[in-house]
């Protein structure tokens, strides 16, 4: 099941009724901000986990 142009049209309503036009790009700003610090932790963990194994294998 996926979602339609006339669900999406629906939730876009509902957001400019709860934080209206003026704020909407504030709001839609952090979260844009909220993925990037996401992404950057995934990739912090990756490159982490790649030091400890390359670790691992210099010592054995």
């Amino acid at each position: 099941m996926s979602i339609g142009i006339w669900q999406l049209v629906l939730i876009l309503v509902i957001v400019f009724v709860i934080f209206g036009a003026g704020k909407l790009p504030r709001v839609m700003g952090d979260v844009g901000k909220g993925v990037r610090s996401l992404r950057d932790g995934l990739k912090g963990d990756e490159a982490e986990s790649k030091e400890i194994t390359q670790d691992k294998t210099k010592a054995d």
